[in-house]
């Protein structure tokens, strides 16, 4: 089709719908666990089954509603720094505008940035993009032949059996009819270890979504982290000899293990980022020289590779700046900083426009590996906090005291927070192009998608950040007016505003980061043998070693779990006739497993605040820890090797 129809009315309400619900869940899960998902393929699926109902609907029109939702995937990870304005009490309350603007402008540039490496690392390069092949082939059989239609509905039922099993799982554990977490810790002679999982079906489709090759360097990382390094520096014994095991191997991990697992993404992602000059280079002399033959009228561009005009694009980056640059002297109005605001400020836009372009770039590379899901969010938070963190101190090193270091931490986590916006918009936008490419899409309608779910997406962050605020509190935080006793853990946050305090005060413990950026560089080079000696078949990436490591086990062993449990169902239908179709319902079925979870948990923040009450649906304490763990693993392995086999069955009724 010449022209199909992509941009309507109904798509973009669709979408931007889709988005409010699913930023929602992703705000929650990503401050309780440290880890977001990929929005684009249930967004498909929900899409597809609602425009069934209009005979005109199309697959680009689909993909643009996906296009739209994906911004909940990826600009909720912004929490991974904002609750730190919280953690360190520069914020009682998380204000609407603020929260709103570095999102906003962060998104927007995100898609601006990427648009130059599309022809570099979408159409013309080989890399998997797995997340965006995999939302294309959703949309391919749900709009195209008979049996395609009736995947199509299959695939929507897997997503709601996926959402109500994950539910009620999660309920379960919210009414103490099991337990939260699945651990175990013990003594290694002076020292202690140990391991825990989370009792979460949305983790173990995470796992499932991010397949066997990332959950192996998971693995690796856990192993390293809680078999290796929490051994060795318990080794020396707990400081208090009544310490129980698990609160002396946790301790050591939060304080030491952790930075290790920061210096091994940051010398990771740095490397990445070192591989990324040729291809930003040479996207940029693609777009300016499509932009060249464009005028000269010199044949017209392809509908599949119209892009907005690098005019347009560099215009709205320079503009952006203003808007930049106001929020930040805004952020620094009344305080203590005020007085040099001016050269905070510019250094402020500095960063966020070249800091920025280099997040951009090695985000959507890493999309296009191990996809969106997998994208390193995390180094790039880390990487960007210390540059921030140490530009910023610099400015203001003459004016050191209580309150200027606390305003100068906050300064940098809120310049942190832009650039993590650019960075995981870039991600997935790169993502977006890569499946409108495969359904013959127009990528700059897609852009133009984005930047609606981008507004859309940054309108409910702040609310939704403030509600679990006031129902949870944050770990930590010294002005938390919480209902619940269980503040949220957001282990990102934490990290990110740790390592703000230590660059500032002086006082950060660079030798664990640098015995993690050697680990890191280690990581490569086993990777980079790993693919020479089997033709790219194996790898290790460097980066899944360093978040297993630094993430709590609690969250990364349920993800290897999922990973084994997806590579060994997708093995077994793998010689089946309906085996194709029984793996992308399998794959819709884990996507509602977080969905469902997600949502589930965003409703029971939403009635603690209504009740205030921290528990309101707990109906006994009567359960012993023991068997709470047991009901957890008997229910979850029913509830997932329940819905492979069904996913199996509805494969083979597709096929006959």
């Amino acid at each position: 089709m010449d022209n199909p129809k992509e941009i309507t009315a109904r798509g973009i309400i669709l979408g931007v719908l889709i988005t409010l619900i699913f930023t929602a869940a992703q705000v929650y899960l990503g401050l309780k666990v440290g880890l977001t998902f990929a929005t684009s393929i249930p967004a498909a699926v929900i899409s597809m089954a609602i425009l069934s109902a209009f005979k005109d609907a199309t697959i680009q029109e689909n993909n643009i509603v996906q296009t739209i939702a994906s911004a909940a995937g990826t600009l909720a990870s912004v929490i991974f720094v904002l609750p730190g304005l919280l953690m360190i009490g520069w914020w009682a309350k998380v204000p609407f505008w603020p929260t709103f603007g570095c999102c906003a402008i962060g998104g927007i540039l995100g898609v601006m940035y990427t648009m130059p490496l599309r022809r570099a690392l979408v159409s013309q390069s080989d890399l998997p993009y797995p997340e965006g092949v995999a939302a294309a082939e959703v949309l391919k059989v749900g709009t195209q032949s008979r049996s395609g239609a009736q995947e199509g509905k299959a695939g929507l039922m897997a997503v709601i059996w996926g959402s109500l099993a994950s539910a009620a799982f999660a309920a379960f554990a919210a009414m103490k009819l099991m337990a939260a977490e699945v651990s175990i810790y013990f003594r290694t002679g002076a020292g202690a270890t140990g391991i825990g999982a989370s009792s979460s079906l949305a983790l173990l489709g995470a796992g499932h979504l991010m397949g066997v090759t990332v959950g192996i360097s998971f693995l690796v990382g856990l192993i390293i982290a809680w078999g290796v390094l929490v051994p060795l520096l318990t080794a020396g014994g707990p400081p208090d000899a009544a310490m129980s095991a698990a609160d002396f191997a946790l301790s050591v991990w939060s304080q030491k293990v952790r930075l290790i697992g920061a210096g091994v993404i940051g010398s990771a992602a740095i490397i990445t980022l070192a591989t990324l000059a040729k291809p930003v280079i040479g996207g940029l002399k693609s777009a300016l020289e499509a932009s060249r033959r464009a005028k000269a009228g010199k044949g017209s561009i392809e509908r599949q590779e119209q892009d907005l005009p690098i005019f347009v694009v560099g215009l709205v980056t320079l503009l952006s700046m203003v808007p930049a640059g106001w929020l930040l002297a805004s952020f620094l109005q009344g305080g203590p900083l005020e007085s040099i605001s001016t050269p905070l400020v510019a250094i402020g836009v500095g960063y966020i426009l070249i800091a920025g372009m280099l997040a951009a770039a090695v985000c959507g590379y890493m999309a296009g590996l191990i996809g969106s899901s997998n994208s390193p969010v995390s180094g790039i938070a880390i990487l960007t906090i210390l540059g921030a963190a140490t530009s910023v101190g610099m400015v203001a090193r003459h004016l050191m005291g209580p309150d200027t270091a606390q305003a100068l931490i906050a300064f940098a986590l809120f310049v942190t927070t832009v650039v993590l916006a650019v960075a995981v918009i870039g991600n997935d936008n790169l993502q977006d192009l890569k499946t409108g490419q495969l359904v013959d899409a127009t990528p700059w309608k897609q852009q133009v998608g984005l930047i609606i779910g981008v507004f859309a997406g940054s309108a409910v962050v702040p609310y939704v950040l403030e509600m679990l605020n006031h129902a949870y509190g944050f770990a930590g935080a010294p002005n938390a007016q919480a209902i619940s006793a269980t503040p949220l853990a957001a282990p990102q946050a934490l990290l990110i505003s740790t390592l703000a305090k230590g660059v500032i005060g002086g006082n950060l413990a660079w030798d664990l980061i640098g015995w993690g950026a050697a680990l890191g560089v280690a990581l490569v080079g086993v990777d980079f043998m790993l693919k020479s000696s089997s033709n790219g078949k194996y790898s290790l990436p460097a980066l899944g070693v360093g978040l297993a490591i630094y993430l709590p086990s609690a969250v990364t062993l349920p993800v290897v779990v999922g990973a084994v449990a997806g590579y060994y169902f997708d093995k077994s239908m793998k010689n089946k006739p309906y085996g194709e179709s029984a793996s992308r319902i399998g794959v819709l079925v884990m996507s509602g497993f977080i969905v469902g979870e997600s949502l589930f948990n965003v409703a029971l923040a939403a009635l603690i605040v209504a009740t205030s009450n921290g528990e309101p649906l707990k109906v006994t304490d009567a359960i012993p820890e023991s068997t709470g763990m047991i009901i957890a693993l008997v229910v979850g392995i029913a509830l997932v090797g329940g819905l492979y086999r069904w996913s199996a069955n509805s494969a083979r009724k597709i096929g006959a």
